[in-house]
């Protein structure tokens, strides 16, 4: 009977002694990879097309100074849909604030992250609509991931504050103040401590790295009163798992609403490494997809934002903002897998010392 026992018991351990190791294995070998990439991947300064000139535009860099206030950086993946809705109402809040204040300028770059549908079109349109110097578009030509998406787009953007917001439109534009707020306020103090900003002056902020994270966790009891209980445990699990990997400090990691000063951009958008590379130009390398859009690589990109933070130590302020739920989210088995995968990535790579953080 012992020997019955033992030799089960050695059918299923040496197995799972297998998968295990083989895990590791492939996590250590794709984060060295990674760092090879990281290290050898550079940008070739692109040009924007002006569709009414059709002149080529020279690209702005992230390490050039700010020529306006702010910048708006919109990744988008097949969203002819639903990118007309939140584009009409970002460039109305724009258009309301120029007029009350002239001295507020910004610029908006929607990065089409290969979309096959008329994404590129509605956003070329609305270039002719309100000119080159207010409106951009990167185009990526094939899919590479929300990660890169919004990478790309912060390295090229000339605001003193960038924010990053998805193509869906479900956090309400003008929640931006309330982040650019709490911003202006952490630079105001630490210049005032700094004896650089005299009492009642008027800070500029860019070159003062700060993050400010939208955050939905005020409405997390909701949340957990309509969801099912399946999705309840995956999203409580999926909290555990960044805990373990990207550190306690914020509580809604997830929120795609997030404005840096441009200092903290230059910092957090040249060290990313998760910037999620697609294996084909059909199938983005995404955890899930929501009406076409990449959302998932938002799992893993935005805990990476988060460790970088604290590495870095660039304040992070989380302020709730309005949001609403946009129907179509779909969270599948391979969603999950590649989360773990990537959160493994992002540990082994940060933890050995394979992934240099430039400072």
């Amino acid at each position: 009977m012992d020997i019955i026992l033992w030799t089960i018991l050695e059918f299923l351990f040496l197995p799972a002694l297998v998968l295990v190791l083989g895990f590791f294995a492939a996590v250590f070998l794709e984060s060295f990879r990674r760092s090879r990439r990281h290290i050898a991947y550079y940008d070739i300064p692109p040009s924007f097309e002006d569709p009414n000139s059709l002149k080529q535009v020279p690209c702005p860099s992230i390490f050039d100074a700010a020529d306006k206030y702010m910048s708006f950086v919109i990744p988008a993946f097949n969203e002819e849909h639903r990118l007309p809705g939140a584009l009409v109402e970002i460039m109305n809040y724009l258009q309301q604030r120029a007029a009350k204040d002239k001295s507020f300028s910004f610029d908006v770059l929607i990065v089409d992250d290969g979309s096959s549908d008329g994404t590129n079109k509605i956003a070329f349109d609305l270039v002719r609509r309100y000119s080159i110097d207010n409106v951009r578009v990167i185009l990526l030509g094939r899919n590479h991931g929300k990660g890169e998406a919004i990478r790309k787009g912060m390295l090229h953007a000339r605001g003193e504050l960038l924010l990053m917001l998805d193509a869906d439109g479900a956090t309400k534009v003008d929640d931006l103040e309330k982040l650019e707020s709490q911003i202006r306020s952490v630079a105001e103090k630490e210049l005032h401590l700094e004896g650089v900003l005299p009492s009642g002056s008027s800070a500029n902020i860019s070159g003062i790295p700060i993050s400010a994270f939208g955050s939905r966790a005020h409405l997390e009891k909701k949340a957990l009163a309509t969801r099912t209980w399946y999705r309840n445990f995956l999203m409580k699990g999926f909290h555990f798992v960044v805990l373990l990997t990207g550190g306690s400090g914020i509580r809604d990691t997830q929120c795609g609403f997030k404005m840096f000063t441009r200092a903290a951009a230059r910092k957090l958008f040249t060290n990313i490494h998760l910037k999620s590379f697609s294996s084909s130009p059909e199938h983005g390398n995404s955890c899930f997809r929501r009406h076409g859009a990449i959302a998932g690589i938002g799992w893993c990109f935005d805990v990476e934002l988060v460790y970088l933070c604290k590495h870095l130590s660039i304040p992070m302020i989380e302020i709730s903002v309005n949001w609403s739920e946009i129907p179509g989210s779909k969270v599948s088995i391979r969603s999950i897998v590649h989360m773990v995968w990537e959160l493994a990535l992002m540990s082994v790579g940060y933890r050995t010392g394979m992934w240099e953080i430039l400072t």
